[in-house]
């Protein structure tokens, strides 16, 4: 289960006041196969006239993400957006790979953690192949996780033991064992 109150948004922007005013406007969610300069572009457009209040901006573009995008939009680092313009940057990093590559999900079982390799940068490279994989479903990535490591890696044992864990939620498990 993806673990919403671990929000990417800076306190500023999570404790921002929505303008009496706005009404929610009608969004075409983005899934991992749409266009993401299209779903950026309808969304900018959509929001023009809130485009200088950049905390709304932020909180309403995480409600046009769905599924797989959704799910990434969670395991951002705490914090680590600060601003819209940040916030579409790493979208458009994150998905512009969906245009020209295409795995198949099978293809992280081939990812595995190098023996010098940190945790981190394990987690960083296995997501970048996860990006290249449209509508891939959460049980193979999160079994290519695990599988990627070695089996007298001590998180091994924590994933293994958990069954119900979604791939963000085995993230959150790494990055706290990365500290």
């Amino acid at each position: 289960m993806t673990n919403i109150s671990r929000s990417p948004f800076t306190d500023e922007i999570k404790q921002a006041k929505s303008p009496r005013e706005f009404n929610m406007p009608y969004f075409t969610s983005f899934k991992e196969e749409k266009d993401l300069e299209r779903h950026l572009k309808n969304y900018r457009s959509t929001m023009i006239l809130y485009r200088n209040n950049d905390d709304l901006m932020c909180k309403i573009f995480a409600i046009t993400l769905q599924g797989e995008a959704q799910n990434w939009f969670y395991t951002l680092p705490p914090q680590s957006i600060r601003s819209f313009y940040e916030l579409s940057l790493v979208f458009t990093k994150e998905y512009s790979s969906y245009r020209s590559i295409k795995k198949k999900s099978d293809h992280l079982f081939n990812v595995k953690k190098n023996l010098k390799e940190s945790l981190r940068d394990y987690m960083k490279r296995f997501k970048a192949e996860k990006a290249k994989i449209v509508g891939c479903n959460d049980s193979i990535p999160r079994a290519a996780f695990q599988k990627g490591l070695p089996a007298d890696h001590p998180l091994f044992g924590k994933l293994i033991m958990k069954e119900d864990l979604t791939l963000a939620d085995s993230f959150t498990l790494a990055e706290k064992h990365a500290l």
